[in-house]
């Protein structure tokens, strides 16, 4: 993580992002900007939150654990996202994971700030629950998915959701990254790698050395009913 607390770079994205129609007296905060590399932890489940984060650029993806210890998907996240919104209403630790999938930059507010100024701000607050009725929707969706979808369909809206994400995500995936997707879609890697060698046979992609290439993405669209992990 690097942090930049250059005004001028803050006051542009906060013009970006919109602040001053989602906070009262945005000019009272001492916000933060925060970097992060692709596969950085922005947020450890488990952890005591530190503060509120916007996401202003980059990609974000969500994932909880369950007891096994592996991880399931639940959404990839975009510009204008927020993190810790549902931890510090309920005051508990943080209750996902989130990881920089591309380059990332997050404005950062400390926990003492939101406590004092933005819980007691209506504009904010009505902001924060747009936010968390679309967390509940896709929270709902991907408990759908992962408990009721076939292990194909989840695996062609994970497919379809990191093509949507960026140009070339998902279009070429590498074998080595299989052992993972299997983890996040909730299932094993063998059954994964039985469904990969089913979608071969049907040319639906084909494999060059070590990559995957989807050939038929109208085929995962089918599959996948319009699901997306967003």
């Amino acid at each position: 993580m690097k942090i930049i607390q250059t005004p001028t770079i803050i006051s542009q994205y906060l013009s970006q992002f919109n602040i001053q129609e989602k906070i009262t007296s945005p000019q009272n905060l001492s916000f933060q900007l925060r970097y992060y590399n692709p596969g950085e932890t922005i947020l450890k489940e488990g952890n005591e939150l530190d503060g509120i984060y916007f996401q202003v650029t980059g990609r974000t993806k969500v994932t909880s654990s369950i007891e096994t210890g592996k991880s399931l998907l639940l959404r990839f996240c975009h510009p204008h996202a927020i993190f810790g919104d549902i931890e510090l209403l309920q005051k508990i630790e943080i209750q996902s994971q989130v990881e920089a999938v591309e380059e990332t930059s997050l404005l950062f507010l400390d926990k003492l700030s939101v406590e004092l100024y933005l819980m007691k701000d209506p504009l904010f607050l009505g902001e924060l629950s747009k936010h968390l009725s679309y967390k509940l929707q896709t929270c709902t969706t991907a408990s759908r998915v992962n408990l009721l979808a076939t292990v194909e369909a989840r695996f062609a809206s994970y497919l379809l959701t990191t093509r949507d994400i960026h140009n070339h995500f998902g279009k070429e995936i590498t074998t080595n990254q299989t052992e993972e997707i299997a983890s996040l879609i909730g299932t094993t890697h063998r059954h994964l790698n039985r469904i990969i060698l089913s979608f071969l046979k049907k040319k639906i992609i084909k494999k060059e050395k070590k990559i995957l290439i989807v050939l038929d993405w109208g085929f995962l669209e089918e599959l996948s009913n319009g699901v997306r992990y967003e």
